[in-house]
């Protein structure tokens, strides 16, 4: 089976712009989008999608959206923010009966789903011209499974999806580098009470 360059793909895709168009970037967390910030605001007017209702409670989320303010305003470039109000009903919803799926299984494909449903509804409302999440980043999501399902919801929404795979270029190596530089708030689990204690037992 053939393995997608999702980094390489992006990358032909910006190098034909003229201008820059209008990204709207689904952010899980600060650290998450600080190296993304840094890379796509050379190519795009960015605004950062802040929709998490999988966190594990309200003081989460607000910290988590505190420390995004943070890293918006360090990063070169007029970016936007729009902050989704926590209500964890529609994630607990979204998987019931996956509670004791694996970490990285169908449960978290289910709630990529979720927040990247929301976010192309809200950027093709809002007449952007792309939209794509942070969530590539991380060492411990599956990007094939990201960009499969970002690309079937734009589709539904006709919404131009970005390919990425963050962590590539050191990209991951680099969002520690920033969030140590920016004293941002890490956390070592993705934000839901299930990823928490698969963390705690390991």
């Amino acid at each position: 089976m053939k393995k997608n360059n999702y980094q390489k793909e992006m990358e032909q895709i910006i190098e034909k712009f003229e201008t820059k168009p209008k990204l709207l970037l689904h952010s899980c967390c600060a650290p998450c989008s600080s190296y993304v910030l840094e890379y796509l605001t050379q190519y795009f007017q960015i605004t950062v999608f802040f929709y998490n209702p999988n966190m594990i409670d309200l003081e989460e989320f607000e910290k988590r959206y505190e420390e995004q303010v943070k890293i918006n305003a360090v990063i070169p470039g007029d970016i936007g923010l729009v902050k989704v109000p926590y209500d964890s009903k529609p994630f607990y919803e979204r998987i019931k009966g996956l509670e004791k799926e694996p970490e990285g299984g169908k449960r978290c494909y289910e709630c990529f789903e979720l927040r990247l449903e929301k976010a192309a509804a809200y950027g093709k409302a809002n007449g952007f011209d792309y939209f794509t999440t942070t969530l590539t980043i991380s060492p411990l999501k599956n990007a094939g499974v990201l960009n499969e399902i970002g690309k079937t919801i734009g589709e539904k929404y006709d919404l131009k999806f970005l390919p990425s795979d963050f962590k590539k270029k050191n990209g991951y190596k680099r969002s520690v580098e920033l969030s140590m530089e920016n004293d941002l708030y890490r956390q070592d689990y993705c934000g839901c009470i299930y990823s928490k204690l698969e963390r705690e037992r390991q």
